[in-house]
């Protein structure tokens, strides 16, 4: 197995793990977070900058990838690390979300999915094999089975039908894995908690390196969401990792840490960004606001980066002027800021604190306020 995993500590106050992942491109204490590289590029940011916002792994996508440029040219750079500059470890996604996000543009069948080009309209095809064989291709550390991710709100019937063919998808994929990159089975099965069990006792016997939870962060409540991971935190086994897909709010982060997680992954820091929304020590800023046009102070005086030379008004006045540095530094911001979280979070989960600093955190920002 290419990768190895174990429990450090157990939180005395919440429960939460931490641990080690050990992959063939670093080893890393968990929980941590992975920013989003949809293109094998974390949008904005270089190699070097993104190794200095991240703990050193980061996503790639599968069906994006395979679209452009082709997984062949991947391959014949090396793998996505040579191909991106990035000397770090990859975890690559299946394509299974995009049997979600791309409706309109998808036809599922028992073999896999039949897609049209998202931008030209061509055919194009992807099985388990296929996504397989793909990720073999690039070359990630950490690969993942192909899956359909259904809409949270689907009828049970619906999602027993999703769930049964998932499974059997899963074990197509394992069977046509080549290499000894680490293969994580996804569990299904919306907001079902007998499904989500069923699902995951079925992975579990297919004694998968490692579980990803996904069908979340889709559209659901967050109570419900923390509902499913706290469901599954016993049943999933305990000395594998569990990642949880697409989810990377500061205030999610925190509440499926306590809940047993191990892993996420979320293009929101990096894309609210682009829209000029910042993630700080002190809560989340809106820097196009009117009220940072004349704000003199740096943008997050708690957390010292690059950023920090800075006034907010001059990064009001970059998104103003529609200025590309204004969403480098503010992508930077994000990522810096995770990492400090879930840095503070290990470190809570080691002096077994971590419901402290979840209550000081609740009054210090703004990430817990619901609308």
């Amino acid at each position: 197995m290419s990768i190895k995993f174990e429990v450090l500590h157990v939180c005395q106050q919440s429960g939460a793990r931490l641990g080690r992942l050990t992959t063939p491109h670093g080893v890393f204490e968990t929980p941590f977070f992975m920013p989003v590289g949809t293109q094998a590029t974390v949008k904005t940011l270089d190699p070097e900058e993104v190794k200095a916002v991240s703990e050193g792994l980061i996503l790639g996508n599968t069906y994006h990838l395979w679209v452009q440029p082709g997984s062949d040219i991947i391959k014949d750079h090396g793998g996505i690390r040579p191909f991106m500059n990035w000397d770090g470890a990859v975890l690559t996604d299946s394509g299974g979300f995009q049997v979600f996000s791309l409706t309109d543009r998808r036809k599922i069948t028992e073999d896999g999915v039949h897609f049209k080009h998202h931008r030209s309209g061509a055919p194009l095809f992807l099985s388990p094999e296929k996504a397989i064989q793909i990720q073999e291709d690039l070359g990630a550390d950490i690969i993942m089975s192909f899956d359909e991710c259904p809409p949270p709100y689907e009828s049970d019937e619906y999602m027993k039908t999703s769930v049964e063919r998932t499974l059997r998808w899963a074990k197509r994929g394992q069977d046509a894995l080549t290499t000894d990159q680490a293969l994580f089975g996804i569990v299904q099965g919306g907001l079902n908690e007998t499904l989500r069990q069923y699902c995951a006792e079925k992975l579990i016997e297919m004694d998968f390196p490692g579980y990803a939870i996904g069908g979340l962060s889709v559209g659901e409540t967050k109570a419900e969401m923390y509902k499913v991971t706290a469901f599954l935190n016993p049943i999933l086994p305990f000395d594998k990792p569990r990642y949880l897909m697409g989810v990377g709010a500061p205030d999610d982060l925190i509440e499926n840490v306590i809940r047993g997680i191990d892993m996420f992954d979320c293009v929101l820091p990096t894309r609210n960004a682009r829209h000029g929304t910042a993630l700080t020590t002190q809560g989340k800023i809106v820097i196009k606001n009117q009220q940072y046009e004349k704000d003199y102070q740096v943008l997050d005086p708690h957390l010292k980066t690059p950023v920090s030379n800075y006034t907010r008004s001059y990064l009001r006045h970059l998104f103003k002027a529609e200025e590309a540095l204004g969403m480098r530094l503010i992508t930077y911001q994000n990522l810096a800021y995770i990492k400090h979280l879930m840095q503070e979070i290990r470190q809570a989960i080691k002096e077994n604190r971590l419901l402290d600093y979840k209550r000081e955190m609740e009054k210090q920002t703004n990430y817990f306020k619901r609308k």
